[in-house]
């Protein structure tokens, strides 16, 4: 064996002459290779002005005394050029990277980055699988922990303008799902998508008010100890379902109940010809109208009444049951209802009456009458 195994340095054969030739060019390799520091890692041509001890790596391509050379390691020593093939593990100092790099695979990779105050400033890292120039850290692993040392722990993202996007993109198979933080706005944001390519808006919080907006609640997926399981949930503290609540919206508007239990607006009125309406949703129902009774002017022992012609009021709105009738007198003296002289036909849509006076009266009389009973 003529040369060491590693680093091909000559050996002095016995009875060699000027054994002093193959010792300096053994020298001269440990110069070179020993504490590897080059000035470029791809050189197509030599440096100019190159000077004994200059170290580059020559690139493809390469022309001149370099030609025929790619990839291998050119050390300058007595105003020529000595060539070495780089080894996996060849470690080298790269001066205009300000980096260290290793030799792999027939490619030099970085190593350890360091920046101008001395600190660590690698381009990337990857453990247990390779990074990229996107993908600067990359971590291949069931699990990653981020803990404290004895107090709080915050992660950070950290982008350039308002305009940019600094969020955690969560994917199936490196296909976008969903993705939540501040996206293009200062704003919160939550978005989701089946595909990676359509996105939808779920949720967004605005920065300055702190308000929250969705893009829509499904009222049958609602659940949980947190929310009313049912139209008759009043448990303390849950939060009360929109469509089995009330408020500005539905206070006021149709009423309406299914098996006893109100599904409309808590309170109803209206008005028509026949006077004026107002149902409750518990059932009540209330209805006014101003009505004339003939006058009492025909008397019966001590009292007068209007003989017998009645007043007729058909209810705005009808009942389920026969309401309860009273009125309010709009003329001096005292007047009180009493039984019609005709039955109605139904009790349940029709009024008919008459009044009665201590004392006689001509003339028509109003009076106003409200009539209370259920419309359910």
């Amino acid at each position: 064996m003529s040369k060491s195994p590693n680093l091909a340095m000559p050996y002095i054969q016995p009875a060699q002459a000027q054994k002093h030739v193959t010792h300096n060019l053994a020298i001269e390799l440990l110069d070179a290779l020993v504490q590897l520091s080059v000035s470029d890692l791809a050189a197509t041509e030599p440096p100019a002005a190159a000077g004994d001890g200059d170290v580059v790596v020559v690139g493809p391509g390469a022309s001149g005394v370099f030609e025929g050379e790619d990839g291998k390691i050119a050390y300058h020593t007595n105003g020529g050029w000595m060539f070495v093939p780089p080894r996996n593990g060849f470690t080298a100092w790269v001066e205009a990277a300000g980096a260290v790099y290793v030799y792999q695979n027939g490619a030099w990779r970085v190593l350890l980055a360091v920046s101008e105050d001395g600190s660590d400033a690698r381009e990337g890292l990857g453990i247990n699988t390779g990074w990229d120039a996107t993908n600067r850290l990359a971590v291949s692993a069931p699990a990653t922990l981020f803990t404290h040392e004895g107090g709080s722990h915050r992660i950070k993202v950290n982008k350039a303008t308002a305009a940019d996007t600094a969020s955690l993109l969560f994917q199936t198979d490196f296909s976008g799902r969903a993705e939540m933080g501040l996206a293009g706005d200062g704003n919160f944001s939550v978005k989701v998508s089946a595909d990676g390519e359509s996105w939808r808006p779920a949720m967004a919080v605005e920065g300055a008010t702190g308000e929250a907006t969705f893009a829509s609640v499904r009222a049958d997926r609602m659940a949980g100890d947190a929310v009313q399981s049912t139209p008759g949930d009043t448990t303390p503290g849950r939060l009360m379902r929109a469509d089995w609540g009330y408020g500005p919206g539905n206070v006021l508007g149709p009423v309406s109940q299914a098996g006893g239990v109100p599904t409309g607006a808590v309170i109803e009125r209206g008005t028509n010809t026949n006077g004026t309406y107002t149902r409750f949703a518990d059932g009540t129902q209330i209805c006014t109208q101003q009505v004339n009774f003939p006058s009492p002017d025909r008397a019966y022992g001590a009292i007068f009444s209007s003989g017998n012609v009645d007043a007729i009021w058909t209810y705005p709105k009808p009942f389920i049951d026969i309401p309860a009738v009273s009125g309010i007198r709009n003329y001096t003296g005292g007047y009180w209802l009493i039984g019609p002289a005709t039955a109605p036909s139904d009790f349940l849509t029709t009024f008919r009456g008459r009044i009665a006076s201590a004392l006689a009266n001509t003339g028509e009389r109003s009076l106003g009458l409200f009539a209370i009973g259920a419309w359910t």
